[in-house]
C-alpha cells in the first residue's frame, strides 16, 4: 500500500486539514495551524474500556477479557524495558500523558519547542511495549489503589449509578478501570494478546494540529512506524434491550449538597447516523433545558437547581444517553419537572426562537474552537474514530431544522426510560448506605 494525502476543506468556513493514509495502515490527520506557537500530538487507538469482546480474522471465536484490561494496558505502556517514557519527555520539555475512555485510548503531548524530537518518542514508545510478570503484579496494586479512590468520589459514583440505573448488560456500565477483582486476573500474556489486536495501525489514527508542517510529520511517520496487516479486528457486546434496569439509585456520601444525574435510554446509533443524532440531541437539551430555556429559570427561581446544572449527550458504540445533571435539595422534583418538560414539548413541539439561539451559539463555538489547538487535535480524532470528518458537525448545525428537533424529540425520546441517580449528605460519619429503588 502506498501513502496518499487528501485535503479535507470545510466549505462554510475555508479551513482545511491533510488526511493521509500511511503505507503503514495508520490514518494521520494533521491541521497546520498559521500563526500558533503550541502543537499537540495524540496517538489514539479504538480500544477502551467496553471492548472486552473481540475476535479477529485469524481467531476461531471471540475472546474475552477481564473488565479494566484497556485501561492497565495504557498504564504499562509507559514502561519501557530501558526507561519511564516521562524522563524521555522530560528533555524535550513536552507536556504529555494519556487517557482510557469507554471507546477509545490516546497518548498525547503538547508543546513549544522541539515538536519533531516529542512526535519521535510518542510513535515509538506507543509501539513498543514491554511487560513483565513481576510489573504486572505491582501494577495491580496501584490500579486497585485509583479504583478505591474513584469508589470514594461522589461525582463518579453517581454518573456510574446512573449508568447502573439504566444498562443491563453493556460493559458501559462498568467502572472504566475495572474491579479489583478483574484486574486481578490480568497477566501479561492478556496485555499483550490486547496489544497486538487493538494496537494495530490499522485501528489507530495519529493526529497532529497547530504549529507543525504535513513533510514534517510524514518523514518522521516514514521512518518510525512499522507495517502491519489488517486483522479484519470484530468486537461485539452483549445484547442489549431499551429496558432500563431502574427508576432510581440513592447512594449516601461526604457532599453538602445532593448530586444528581438524570439519565434516558436513547437507541444507540453508530457512524454518520450517530453524529447526525448526537447533534440533533444536542440543540435539543439546550432548548429543553439551556439557560436561556423557561425549565432551567424556573427551576433556578425556585431554588431547585443552581449553576452546576448542565446537559450531556453520552454517546459510543451500542450506547445513547441524555443526561442532566448538577446539585439539588430536591432532585427527584427536578427529575419530574424534566419529564413535564419533555411531555409537553413532544405535544407543542419546541420553541421557534429557543432552537434558532441555540443552534446559532453551537454553530459559533465550534467556529472558536477551530482556534484551540487542542480542541482541533482531539476532534479530529474524535471523528476519525466514529467515521466522519471534522467539519461535519458544523455542517448537520447549518442544516438541521427545527423539524429535525422536533421529530427526534417524539421518536427517540421516551420517559419511561429515565433513571435519576443521586449521592445525599451521608447521616453518619461512615456514609455510603444505598438504597435502590
Amino acid at each position: 500500500m502506498e501513502t496518499t494525502q487528501k485535503i479535507i476543506t470545510s466549505p462554510l468556513t475555508g479551513d482545511h486539514y491533510v488526511q493521509i493514509h500511511h503505507k503503514s495502515g495508520l490514518e494521520i490527520l494533521v491541521y497546520e495551524m498559521e500563526g500558533f506557537s503550541t502543537t499537540e500530538a495524540i496517538f489514539g487507538t479504538k480500544y477502551g474500556s467496553i471492548n472486552t469482546q473481540f475476535k479477529t480474522a485469524a481467531d476461531d471465536d471471540y475472546c474475552t477479557v477481564p473488565e479494566g484490561i484497556a485501561h492497565f494496558l495504557e498504564h504499562k505502556l509507559f514502561e519501557n524495558e530501558d526507561c519511564d517514557v516521562f524522563d524521555l519527555y522530560a528533555k524535550t520539555g513536552a507536556n504529555a500523558n494519556a487517557f482510557t475512555y469507554f471507546d477509545r485510548t490516546c497518548y498525547f503531548f503538547s508543546c513549544s519547542d522541539h515538536f519533531t524530537e516529542s512526535l519521535e518518542i510518542l510513535i515509538s514508545f506507543v509501539q513498543s511495549p514491554y511487560f513483565t510478570a513481576e510489573s504486572v503484579a505491582k501494577e495491580q496494586g496501584i490500579i486497585g489503589q485509583e479504583i478505591r479512590m474513584c469508589d470514594d468520589d461522589p461525582e463518579w459514583r453517581v454518573f456510574f449509578n446512573m449508568l447502573g440505573g439504566l444498562y443491563q448488560k453493556h460493559p458501559v456500565r462498568i467502572d472504566i478501570a475495572g474491579t479489583i477483582e478483574s484486574i486481578a486476573e490480568i497477566t501479561d500474556d492478556l496485555l499483550y494478546r490486547c496489544y497486538r489486536t487493538f494496537y494495530n495501525l490499522h485501528n489507530m489514527v495519529l493526529a497532529v494540529a497547530g504549529n507543525c508542517t504535513v513533510e514534517d510529520v510524514l518523514a518522521i511517520a516514514d521512518r518510525l512506524l512499522k507495517p502491519c496487516e489488517d486483522l479484519q479486528l470484530e468486537t461485539i457486546f452483549p445484547e442489549e434491550s431499551l429496558e432500563i434496569v431502574r427508576a432510581e439509585t440513592f447512594e449516601q456520601a461526604a457532599v453538602g449538597q445532593p448530586l444528581f444525574h438524570v439519565g434516558i435510554k436513547c437507541a444507540p446509533q453508530d457512524n454518520a447516523a450517530g453524529l447526525q443524532a448526537e447533534t440533533i440531541a444536542s440543540i435539543v437539551l439546550e432548548v429543553l433545558a439551556g439557560s436561556s430555556s423557561p425549565l432551567y429559570q424556573s427551576l433556578r427561581n425556585e431554588g431547585l437547581i443552581n449553576s452546576t446544572f448542565s446537559t450531556d449527550i453520552f454517546r459510543g458504540d451500542g450506547f445513547f444517553t441524555l443526561i442532566f445533571c448538577g446539585e439539588s435539595s430536591d432532585p427527584r422534583a427536578v427529575r419530574d419537572r424534566i419529564t413535564a418538560a419533555i411531555l409537553d414539548a413532544q405535544k407543542n413541539g419546541l420553541d421557534q426562537s429557543l432552537f434558532e439561539e441555540y443552534q446559532r451559539t453551537a454553530y459559533g463555538k465550534f467556529v472558536h474552537m477551530l482556534n484551540d489547538v487542542s480542541a482541533v487535535a482531539n476532534a479530529l480524532v474524535s471523528a476519525q474514530m466514529a467515521g466522519g470528518g471534522i467539519y461535519d458537525a458544523m455542517h448537520l448545525l447549518s442544516t438541521m431544522t427545527l423539524e429535525d428537533c422536533n421529530q427526534f424529540l417524539q421518536t427517540e425520546v421516551d420517559v419511561a426510560r429515565i433513571t435519576l441517580s443521586v449521592i445525599e449528605p451521608a447521616k453518619n460519619e461512615k456514609g455510603g448506605a444505598e438504597t435502590l429503588v
